[in-house]
């Protein structure tokens, strides 16, 4: 039996666990806080991200893309109208060339350089993985906004990626690292002048949130989920980007 819901279908195509799993446990919660008891129908889709890392180290976007696409494919075929990639770096991948995606997506950089310009930030630390931080996609969508993005030193970048890769995307974090990437986040506001950092990395969020940083936190993981339960429920419009540019 067919059961009839009056909002839109949700792929949650995964890169990594943690950040799939967190994407999609907001797209629930957020369902509630706009007053729908019934949260969307979700479909998630997640290929291993050891299975892409060589690719990624070689700097192969193409195979990384590959993958993707084919999770993006298994949720289309799911019935998933639109989807979500709860990993920042995988962006790197999905907007290099190649053919449509099979259903359109938000982008994760385009909804948190949103929420940076409606809050008002003028200067944001670049907290994420090494590909994501030497990359071109927070500084052009920030800019793009009038606000500057502020990258890590060399030094902060190396620890913050090797944070990532050696506990968070296995769900665990030290209190050393707790202690990192809160030391980092107070460099960046005193020397730097932020008035915000972006923690895009889906798992930094188990190392600093809003709670814990001396500076406002914006989370990736957490606004993707908001955003595809308001796209969900007809309070955003459907997207239209299926990889590739997106500019």
């Amino acid at each position: 039996m067919n059961v009839p819901t009056t909002a839109a279908h949700v792929g949650v195509l995964g890169h990594t666990v943690e950040g799939a799993a967190l994407c999609w446990t907001e797209i629930s919660r957020h369902s509630a806080r706009l007053g729908h008891r019934e949260h969307p129908d979700l479909t998630m889709d997640c290929i291993s991200f050891e299975r892409v890392m060589p690719a990624w180290d070689a700097g192969d976007l193409s195979t990384v893309r590959s993958v993707l696409f084919t999770s993006a494919d298994r949720l289309a075929k799911a019935g998933a109208e639109f989807f979500v990639c709860p990993d920042n770096t995988a962006h790197l991948a999905l907007e290099a060339a190649g053919p449509a995606f099979p259903l359109p997506g938000l982008h994760i950089v385009d909804v948190v350089a949103e929420a940076a310009q409606s809050a008002g930030y003028q200067r944001v630390g670049i907290l994420g993985t090494r590909f994501t931080m030497n990359g071109p996609l927070y500084p052009r969508e920030l800019n793009d906004r009038g606000i500057a993005a502020v990258l890590p030193t060399a030094a902060e970048r190396e620890r913050i990626d090797e944070s990532i890769f050696t506990e968070l995307v296995l769900g665990t974090v030290s209190a050393s690292v707790r202690t990192a990437f809160h030391g980092i986040a107070e460099r960046l506001k005193e020397e730097e002048g932020c008035d915000a950092i972006a923690a895009v990395c889906t798992e930094i969020p188990l190392a600093i949130d809003s709670s814990t940083s001396p500076i406002p936190v914006l989370d990736s993981t957490r606004l993707l989920g908001r955003a595809a339960a308001e796209v969900a429920h007809g309070l955003r419009p459907l997207p239209v980007w299926r990889g590739g540019s997106f500019r």
